[in-house]
């Protein structure tokens, strides 16, 4: 099996995995058959259920407990204070699942200064969770070194054992192959961006605002809305969409920063678009349109009170914000409509949008578990796993009927327990089919799956879609300037030379070689974007 390619800067395989080796590991597909979707996934878009809740009506997908009996201890990244051990939701799953699963929660604001110290050390959980933007330094190399190989468990139809995992999409398998092993269990998610130009729609249609769809039409309407006396701005930082009007590689991860371009293998920073972008937001902080509180950058406060009190009516951000701001203000601001533009080109055409990878974060197991171990942690991954629409799902999201959710009118609304019970746990362990489902706000549900739609219908995926990548060692912090020369640049503290000569040094300083080590890996391996 394919190890990678390169020399080893600390002793673990670089590189990657794809083409006919990913095949004799990746598990097989077989689609869930045991609920159908309102809205089936289509150009990389989520899944969508645009109904009410029936509890009467859920499927079940788990007919028996697979789990032994045995206990398993999970350390995964929890945001918030942490329930107490004992608690109704986790004797509830592990009940369902047959597996005394105990929880190792921690702060996930600095997990990955605890997951470095953890798998550094001999006392290893036997599943410790890892985001993919926790994957820097010698993360990789811990992970290829630290966890156990669940290709006899898992790969081809030996899958077929745990259902809903058999249910997942094989891109998402695709990005759990580590050091050529398939090691990680996934939290697929939709390929199209997840960054959405969110638009306060009420007072556009009130105003008569035109949602725009060119870079000079955003300029012209960003104008006519600001007014500074007023407390009134168009925008916060549109950085993000600038990537997506100008085309611009995704930055979201190293290896989609690269891309074959007329047989040469070129980096986002090196284009013009990634120029042209920069430039572009730099005159719109310039032209003063810009709300103040985005000048601070990283430290700018929670974008939500001002955005509901229209200080600002346009902003970039995740698609998961279309439904919580959402439902922040439906009782309070009943009027108030957040909604998504359509992303634009610059010059009005269609947009050059590029995939983002099918997961994220990932669950895994460790290298001395026993196979029952192994076994059970499957179990708990076949449970959290169940499609919307089961039992099992709405057990993992929400927990105990009656205890930590009632449904009331077809929705489900979390009593206090379950906002402090059901949170951050079972559902880091392994995740269906990316799904968008909101029976309070289906309207919204249905708006973000076709919007994902829309955008997928543009979206290409670059040469290392879909791939775990290593980089060598060398070259960990050898970007590390960018985005921080990116924030000076659009707030005019440096200018559009100053990144050209970032660039140039980067080239210099590693970013050919590295260029080099990414067209071997490409020549070797071939792409896994189809």
């Amino acid at each position: 099996m394919l190890a990678a390619c390169g020399g080893s800067d600390s002793g673990s395989r670089e590189g990657t995995t794809s083409g006919k080796d990913a095949k004799k590991i990746l598990p097989a597909y077989m689609a869930s058959n045991v609920v159908a979707p309102d809205i089936p996934a289509k150009n990389g878009s989520a899944m969508g259920f645009t109904g009410k809740l029936d509890l009467a009506a859920l499927k079940t997908s788990v007919p028996k407990a697979l789990g032994k009996g045995g206990k398993v201890t999970v350390m995964s990244p929890f945001w918030g204070s942490p329930p107490k051990a004992d608690n109704a939701y986790y004797r509830g799953m592990n009940s369902l699942i047959g597996v005394d699963v105990v929880w190792q929660n921690q702060d996930g604001n600095t997990y990955d200064q605890k997951l470095g110290a953890v798998l550094a050390s001999s006392d290893v959980p036997d599943v410790v969770v890892v985001p993919g933007w926790n994957m820097t330094g010698r993360i990789p190399s811990a992970i290829i070194s630290k966890f156990a190989d669940l290709g006899p468990y898992l790969s081809g139809d030996a899958v077929k054992e745990y259902p809903n995992l058999a249910a997942i999409p094989t891109d998402a398998w695709q990005r759990s192959i580590f050091g050529g092993r398939l090691l990680g269990l996934p939290q697929p998610s939709p390929y199209v961006t997840g960054i959405v130009p969110l638009y306060r729609k009420d007072i556009f249609d009130k105003q008569g605002y035109t949602v725009p769809r060119s870079a000079d039409e955003f300029m012209a309407l960003a104008k006519e809305i600001t007014d500074a006396k007023a407390k009134r701005w168009a925008c916060l930082d549109m950085k993000w969409t600038a990537w997506q009007m100008f085309g611009v590689f995704s930055g979201s991860e190293k290896p989609l920063g690269w891309n074959l371009v007329d047989g040469k293998l070129v980096n986002r920073v090196e284009t013009d678009e990634y120029l042209e972008a920069l430039e572009w937001t730099r005159k719109l902080f310039a032209a003063g349109v810009v709300h103040p509180d985005a000048k601070l950058g990283k430290t700018a406060p929670d974008p939500g009170p001002k955005f509901a009190a229209g200080e600002f009516l346009i902003y970039a951000n995740n698609i998961s914000q279309w439904w919580g701001r959402t439902a922040e203000q439906a009782t309070q601001n009943p009027e108030f409509k957040v909604w998504g533009m359509d992303v634009f080109a610059h010059d009005g055409g269609d947009p050059h949008l590029w995939a983002e990878q099918p997961a994220g974060i990932f669950a895994f197991v460790n290298k001395k578990a026993s196979e029952s171990v192994i076994r059970d942690v499957l179990a708990v991954a076949n449970v959290t796993a169940a499609p919307y629409g089961t039992k099992e799902y709405m057990m993992t999201n929400y927990g105990v009927e009656g205890t930590h959710y009632t449904v009331k009118d077809g929705v489900p609304v979390k009593t206090d327990k379950g906002n402090n019970e059901v949170s951050n746990a079972y559902v880091m362990v392994a995740s269906p089919a990316a799904t968008i489902a909101h029976p309070d706000f289906p309207a919204v549900a249905k708006a973000q799956v076709e919007w994902q739609q829309r955008a997928g219908s543009f979206t290409r995926k670059s040469s290392f879609y879909g791939m775990q990548i290593t980089e060598p060692a060398r070259y960990t912090n050898l970007s590390d300037g960018f985005e921080q020369l990116e924030d000076d640049i659009t707030r005019g503290r440096k200018k559009i030379s100053d990144m050209q000569q970032a660039v140039s040094d980067w080239k210099s300083k590693g970013g050919d070689k590295l260029r080099d080590w990414y067209r071997k890996l490409l020549d070797d391996n071939g792409t896994a974007a189809s």
